[in-house]
């Protein structure tokens, strides 16, 4: 039995280094390959030897903020998703589901709109309301009635906001030709045009949430036995509860805030997850950081060649990845096999 546990402990040890030099592989191939191709020598020059050339100002205020801000967006998405799958007992939950991404896009546009917001880290705190209060809608909605809150209510609550949201959107957006032209290019979800500066504004809160996520897991475990087996194990569900939602606003708003309501990531990486490693959160969610981040790195150098020399969105592109695994999610009653 401790051979067994030891060479299982070695797999999961040894899967998330391999995935974490992939990622480190696919970043690199992001900061190279595009419309224009840089070899490795041309990337350590335009740092060691800067010479304010075209290619040196692409590789610094392009190539590298859009590596890593796929790569942080992607790993978020990917851990809000599997602490709302795990806190609401449901499968299907995601911030793009359960509205957490529309509410985060609505109060970014109704700000831009009727406030003249445009400040970077005003965004983010927008982000981060507009997160929280559609969250707690869908709470609220979830819970209404004498069962209180159940997988299939809070999947219809969550899409009833989602609508709600995305038609105020719409709305504000053919309303307000200014608006529309400043955040219809950031409402699809992409990772191109963004600069570091939309990174930092954002990044601190970001990391702090990812820390706590981890520190959440152990709970996280006890958590997913059921309510009633958590508090007769003494833990205080309400407080975990809590803490989760707020890593969950903190992870999705700073992701919409720099890249905009990019979909689909938060659901499909937890399950690939959990098929590889099992449900013990201590391993899922550093997982799901790691291929998260892999998978939106990943699809946004697909994005790049599918109609080169343009490009795609890459929210496009996860949404072409995601629709097929969410329907397949769907059929098998939320269980990946």
């Amino acid at each position: 039995m401790r051979k067994k546990l030891h060479t299982n402990l070695s797999f999961k040890i040894g899967g998330l280094a391999a995935a974490l030099l992939l990622l480190v592989a696919f970043m690199l191939a992001s900061v190279m390959f595009g419309v224009n191709h840089y070899s490795w020598d041309t990337i350590v020059a335009s740092y060691t030897q800067p010479d304010g050339s075209n290619d040196h100002l692409i590789i610094q205020t392009s190539r590298i903020p859009r590596a890593l801000i796929a790569a942080i967006v992607g790993g978020s998405l990917a851990v809000a998703g599997a602490l709302m799958q795990a806190i609401t007992r449901n499968p299907l939950a995601s911030p793009s589901i359960f509205g957490v991404n529309a509410g985060a896009a609505f109060a970014i546009v109704l700000s831009v709109a009727f406030f003249d917001v445009s400040g970077l880290s005003q965004f983010a705190w927008i982000a981060f309301l507009g997160a929280a209060v559609s969250s707690c809608a869908v709470y609220l909605l979830g819970s209404v009635g004498r069962d209180g809150l159940t997988p299939i209510k809070i999947t219809l609550a969550g899409s009833a906001i989602t609508a709600l949201f995305s038609s105020l959107t719409q709305g504000i957006l053919l309303a307000d030709g200014k608006a529309f032209d400043q955040v219809l290019f950031w409402l699809v979800g992409s990772v191109a045009g963004r600069t570091m500066e939309m990174l930092l504004s954002v990044l601190p809160y970001m990391l702090i949430a990812l820390v706590g996520a981890l520190l959440l897991s152990p709970h996280i475990n006890v958590l997913t036995m059921g309510e009633d087996v958590a508090k007769g194990l003494g833990q205080h569900t309400l407080i975990i509860k809590a803490s989760a939602a707020v890593v969950i606003v903190l992870l999705a708003g700073g992701s919409v805030a720099v890249a905009g309501p990019v979909v689909f990531v938060g659901i499909i990486v937890p399950h690939i997850v959990r098929y590889l490693v099992g449900i013990d959160y201590r391993w899922v969610l550093p997982y799901c950081a790691v291929l998260g981040a892999l998978l939106l790195v990943g699809a946004d150098i697909g994005a790049r060649f599918i109609v080169m020399p343009k490009e795609v969105h890459v929210g496009v592109t996860t949404a072409l990845i995601g629709v097929p695994f969410f329907v397949y999610i769907a059929r098998k009653g939320g269980q990946w096999r």
